[in-house]
């Protein structure tokens, strides 16, 4: 999935000479948590409703009035993405830097922004928990033709996969986490046991006392 499926635009923005008053009361009124400050047709940062908030509290060493320009209070220089780079960079950036959004740059336009909001509306789309489904997890031999297996054993009883995501554990094998379009997970999932493979979701019932 690309970022320019999942960003937000147009996008509002506010010019760095405008009042943090006035960022204030679109923060208010229109329910964002971002805007990016555009200087004529040039992004020059980024105010967030935390920038606004640390930089007129107390606590700020130089506290700033709300009469005063946003650019004493955004952050720079602003940390960009291009619309067609994968969601998942984007998350990466984000987490790296520790930042909740990201302006989508086409060149020098401003074509969108993206959200950790959207990163989390990415994720639920690309497990497809959204749909009619049931979650399975296997944990897989990390080798060619574990994965082919797997689905060829879910093929062959007409069980559809919605989604497929896979990441290494501490004893390198790879977890493979499945939506599958049954109802009946539990057998299916006794059904995989008996052919070999390690079911860690879900979980045997234990035995009645």
């Amino acid at each position: 999935m690309l970022v320019q499926e999942m960003m937000h635009s147009p996008v509002v923005t506010i010019p760095p000479g405008a009042s943090l008053q006035e960022a204030c009361n679109l923060f208010s009124s229109r329910g964002f948590r971002h805007l990016p400050v555009v200087d004529g047709e040039r992004l020059v940062g980024v105010l967030t409703d935390r920038d606004l908030r640390w930089a007129t509290s107390a606590l700020c060493p130089e506290p700033r009035k709300l009469d005063e320009p946003v650019h004493t209070a955004m952050s720079r220089p602003p940390i960009t993405i291009d619309p067609l780079d994968p969601v998942e960079d984007a998350a990466r950036i984000m987490r790296e830097h520790k930042i909740g959004c990201l302006p989508v740059m086409d060149g020098p336009a401003l074509v969108g922004i993206l959200t950790g909001m959207d990163i989390l509306d990415t994720l639920i789309k690309l497990t497809g928990i959204s749909l009619p489904s049931s979650r399975l997890e296997v944990a897989l031999d990390d080798r060619p033709g574990e994965l082919a297996h797997l689905t060829a054993f879910l093929a062959a009883r007409n069980v559809n996969i919605h989604s497929i995501l896979t990441y290494p554990d501490a004893d390198r094998l790879v977890r493979t986490v499945l939506r599958v379009g049954s109802s009946q997970v539990r057998t299916l999932a006794e059904e995989l046991r008996q052919e070999g493979f390690r079911i860690l979701w879900p979980r045997p019932k234990p035995w009645p006392h």
